[in-house]
């Protein structure tokens, strides 16, 4: 019982630990990047207040217009009034953006201003990316248990035989996981951005959920909108639950293939190897897989053997 609450603790501080690091550089990239938007933002407006100024427009004038707004529409500012109300670096947009850099999804629709900036950007990111790999990898190794591992123990318990009971749970949580993490959200987004459809909303949850994003879709990137922080901290939320449940999907299709010997034809390594070394073994250890087995025997008090530990391959028929 000891073990499984420091293990909790462990993953508790992993958690706060990452969630304090996406505030420090939300923090650090606003007071870095803010005032060059600003400057920017000055800049477009009086360019726009010449242009408008002049009886005759020329070529070269016209020009000069349109490279200016062009580069200024790069950095996320608008010539549009409706549409430069909204500060791309306040803390929220800030914290957005350092959680689209750590998890490498990199939108792209707001980037760094000043080399200060793209300096931090080359720092944050060689710390952010392996703490963020690190800290899903220890969010899924907490969850194997109750949404992987106990659901297939009951299938089997319950009279299949354990490739048939691990293929109706593949396809029950992938079921699950595009429910939850694509249909519900693409609805959601089809409601609050006007211009996005509910195709356009799965688009965009694939695309992010894959990390590949692309920035055609933003959300919380309307003039005027409502509730725009607490809406970008929603979809960071929602983008750490995504990517923690596609990283499961992705262990459990490995897991099945071990069992259905695809790793083994394949000459692939195994998902759960018997002879792991230490630093191979889990970062946050679950609770159900230190346990020690039900029955006593005088070599209960030994650690267990890493081959006698639980796997998705061995699980009791009950």
């Amino acid at each position: 019982m000891h073990s499984v609450g420091r293990s909790w603790l462990l993953l508790t501080g992993f958690v706060l630990f990452y969630v304090i690091y996406l505030l420090f550089g939300a923090l650090v990239f606003s007071s870095l990047e803010r005032p060059v938007e600003d400057t920017l933002r000055e800049d477009v407006e009086a360019l726009k207040l010449e242009f408008l100024n002049q009886s005759c427009v020329n070529v070269a004038a016209l020009e000069r217009f349109l490279l200016k707004v062009l580069t200024a529409n790069k950095y996320g500012v608008s010539v549009l009034k409706d549409a430069s109300a909204a500060s791309n670096w306040d803390l929220a947009s800030s914290m957005f953006f350092a959680n689209t850099l750590v998890t490498t999804v990199g939108y792209g629709h707001t980037t760094p201003l000043s080399d200060a900036g793209k300096a931090f950007s080359i720092l944050y990111a060689l710390i952010g990316v392996p703490f963020t790999m690190l800290v899903l990898t220890a969010c899924v190794q907490r969850i194997m248990h109750p949404l992987v591992l106990a659901p297939v123990g009951l299938l089997q318990r319950l009279g299949l035989r354990p490739r048939p009971a691990t293929v109706i749970h593949f396809v029950l949580l992938l079921v699950l996981v595009v429910l939850c993490f694509f249909v519900a959200p693409a609805a959601v987004f089809s409601e609050l951005e006007p211009s996005w459809s509910f195709l356009d909303g799965v688009y965009f949850c694939f695309i992010s959920l894959c990390t590949i994003g692309l920035g055609d879709f933003v959300p919380g990137t309307q003039p005027r909108q409502k509730y725009r922080p607490l809406y970008q901290l929603s979809v960071m939320f929602y983008m750490f639950a995504g990517l923690m449940m596609m990283y499961l999907v992705l262990r459990t299709i490995h897991k099945m293939a071990d069992l259905h010997g695809l790793t083994t034809f394949l000459q692939l390594p195994r998902c759960e190897d018997p002879n792991l070394d230490d630093d191979q073994k889990p970062i946050v250890a679950d609770g159900h897989e230190a346990r020690a087995p039900s029955f006593r025997t005088e070599e209960a008090s030994k650690p267990l053997e890493a081959a006698s530990q639980p796997s998705y391959n061995t699980i009791n028929t009950g």
